[in-house]
């Protein structure tokens, strides 16, 4: 499969994901979302169709999927949709742009699997839902999904961190546990310092999960914090 082919798999998964998530979407504003012509929409379109997924065309209105088709077999409840909806507007205060990033998609792929009376009423409990203007809160951070494949994967990672001091130095950390304050702090080994070290993740300036594991540290993070605070 060359690039080409992977990219094209990987937008008709995307529309597919797309068209469970809204009852209606035209061939135009797929075509924005994806940076394709409409003409190649078409295409994946008939695509989807010889594959066997039930897309009904609208004439004049754009496409929707038959009522009831559902690609992942998962069920939410009204209220635990609205939950969702309610977790993912307090996310959008989070300052970190990649953690953003992912929520918001794995929240677009649940609403996919919703019953249309359901994701209706999710999608204006989204419209009309907001918590401190957070949409326009300053992002200043965009490492936290990074850390966090290196946090469970346990991945050395190298970073170039700039501390209070406006000194910016090259360490290799072992991250250890993340903690959510006014900004993202990493708890991680420092292997410059030979020991363990708060990171604040807008003073990290660059930062590379490397092929090197390190040996888990066999303890919790409230070990943690009795052993070193």
């Amino acid at each position: 499969m060359n690039d080409n082919d992977t990219k094209r798999l990987s937008r008709l998964t995307a529309i597919l994901t797309q068209l469970q998530t809204k009852r209606l979407l035209t061939a135009t504003a797929l075509a924005a979302k994806f940076s394709v012509s409409v003409r190649t929409i078409y295409r994946d379109i008939r695509a989807l169709e010889q594959a066997g997924v039930p897309i009904i065309t609208e004439d004049g209105k754009g496409y929707t999927l038959m009522e009831g088709y559902r690609v992942p077999p998962v069920m939410f409840t009204e209220a635990q949709a609205n939950a969702l909806i309610t977790a993912e507007q307090l996310v959008l205060k989070n300052k970190d742009t990649s953690f953003i990033k992912e929520y918001s998609e794995a929240v677009e792929k649940i609403k996919s699997v919703l019953k249309y009376s359901i994701q209706d009423k999710a999608n204006l409990l989204s419209e009309r839902t907001r918590f401190d203007q957070n949409i326009n809160r300053e992002r200043n951070s965009n490492n936290l999904s990074e850390l966090q494949f290196a946090l469970t994967n346990f991945r050395l990672t190298k970073i170039e961190y700039t501390n209070e001091q406006n000194k910016t130095t090259t360490r290799h950390i072992e991250p250890f546990a993340l903690l959510s304050t006014e900004n993202w702090l990493l708890v991680a080994y420092c292997c410059l310092r030979k020991e363990f070290r708060f990171f604040r993740l807008d003073r990290i300036k660059k930062l590379e999960v490397l092929t090197d594991k390190f040996e888990p540290h066999g303890m919790t993070l409230q070990e943690y914090f009795d052993r070193y605070h």
